[in-house]
């Protein structure tokens, strides 16, 4: 079946996510030392709960100031998220071009807060993806699960069969294909292209810039 729909993950797709950095910021806010905070908040279950829509926003925010020791605005999360994220803007360019004849959608593993700033933390997504932009907390649901592969494409009103999910963990893309959809494992630009190809997907040679 031709490809109707492309699906996207977020963070090391579409941009690259640097948590070390990330850490280090929230390091110079609480003046806690890095390890400690990666072993509060990185190294439990809070995160997957966060993903899976176990916390409000405001719920989420609290917890997070709660595990690094010092409360947070949320102007001060958002910059420290983004400050670990570098958009790739090859990936970018083709997103767009790909956009020309085929539907796109965004899922992301992530949080209620991260839903609700991701315009400040990623403004060139909302004109690729216009209202498409699915985090896993606000669905209920996330990656692996089939389910939340079957959700989107219910969403985009496309066949599972018709969609094509691209993520950097191998695990999501084996949720993906339980669900139906096509997939790839995605370790940087030119593989991506190269899986367009054997597809039989044609991009523009100005994509090739990457």
């Amino acid at each position: 079946m031709p490809i109707e729909a492309f699906i996207f993950d977020m963070d090391d797709v579409l941009c690259t996510y640097d948590v070390g950095r990330r850490i280090e910021a929230l390091a110079g806010l609480s003046g806690r030392a890095a390890a400690e905070i990666h072993a509060a908040i990185w190294q439990t279950d809070f995160l997957d709960r966060a993903d899976r829509g176990d916390f409000s926003a405001d719920d989420y925010l609290g917890e997070f100031g709660r595990r690094l020791g010092r409360s947070l605005t949320r102007a001060e999360w958002v910059e420290a998220r983004r400050l670990s994220m570098t958009p790739d803007q090859s990936m970018l360019a083709l997103v767009k071009e790909l956009g020309q004849k085929h539907q796109l959608a965004l899922l992301t593993n992530n949080d209620r807060l991260l839903a609700e700033t991701l315009d400040a933390l990623f403004p060139a997504l909302r004109p690729l993806f216009g209202k498409h932009l699915y985090v896993s907390a606000e669905l209920g649901l996330a990656k692996p699960d089939p389910e939340i592969f079957r959700a989107v494409c219910k969403k985009l009103d496309v066949k599972t069969e018709a969609a094509f999910f691209i993520d950097d963990l191998a695990v999501n893309i084996a949720g993906a294909k339980e669900a139906g959809l096509d997939g790839h494992v995605f370790a940087g630009y030119r593989g991506f292209c190269d899986a367009l190809s054997i597809k039989g997907v044609a991009i523009k040679e100005a994509s090739f810039h990457g």
